[in-house]
């Protein structure tokens, strides 16, 4: 049984090779993960997180309040989370990795949840209140390959910069 259920459905050097991204790589269909659309998600937030080295506490607990909020989720086991998030951490070890991880993704995703799934990224790099260039990178990719439009990229990076706006934040 997958810990979430199919309910929404009608890619040595820095951090997971993000330096020899190469966007014309791409994996057949039998070689990628078969993803739930709420699996895809946690495996692009991981991702995210990852791409820069660490994972740190505050993009855990985001990964998590991720999971526990966003109505997608609604029906999953939470308990799942860290065996889907070590799945993904093994498909990102893999030869080309990322792309693997991208690619289910974007199998695994009706277009209707783009968004959602690049929101969640989001929500989870910010969190730690430091962009990196890798983790820009990543976001970007996301972006490109979930065919997420200019204008809704930029809507869901500013919300999320407003949400984890603190009292010693700068503007």
């Amino acid at each position: 049984m997958r810990p979430f259920p199919v309910n929404a459905c009608p890619r040595e050097g820095p951090p997971l090779g993000c330096a020899e991204i190469d966007e014309e790589k791409s994996m057949p269909a039998e070689r990628v993960a078969d993803l739930t659309p709420q699996e895809a998600i946690i495996y692009l937030m991981v991702m995210t997180s990852a791409s820069d080295g660490r994972i740190s506490e505050r993009e855990l607990r985001t990964i998590g309040r991720v999971v526990r909020s966003f109505p997608l989720f609604s029906e999953g086991d939470e308990e799942a989370l860290v065996e889907t998030a070590e799945a993904c951490g093994a498909l990102m070890a893999s030869d080309a990795g990322l792309h693997k991880v991208l690619e289910a993704a974007a199998m695994a995703l009706p277009p209707h949840l783009a968004e959602t799934a690049y929101a969640a990224a989001v929500d989870v790099v910010t969190a730690d209140e430091g962009l990196e260039m890798t983790e820009i990178r990543i976001l970007e990719l996301i972006r490109d390959t979930l065919k997420v439009t200019d204008e809704g990229a930029q809507a869901i990076e500013h919300a999320a910069r407003a949400r984890h706006m603190t009292l010693d934040s700068v503007i």
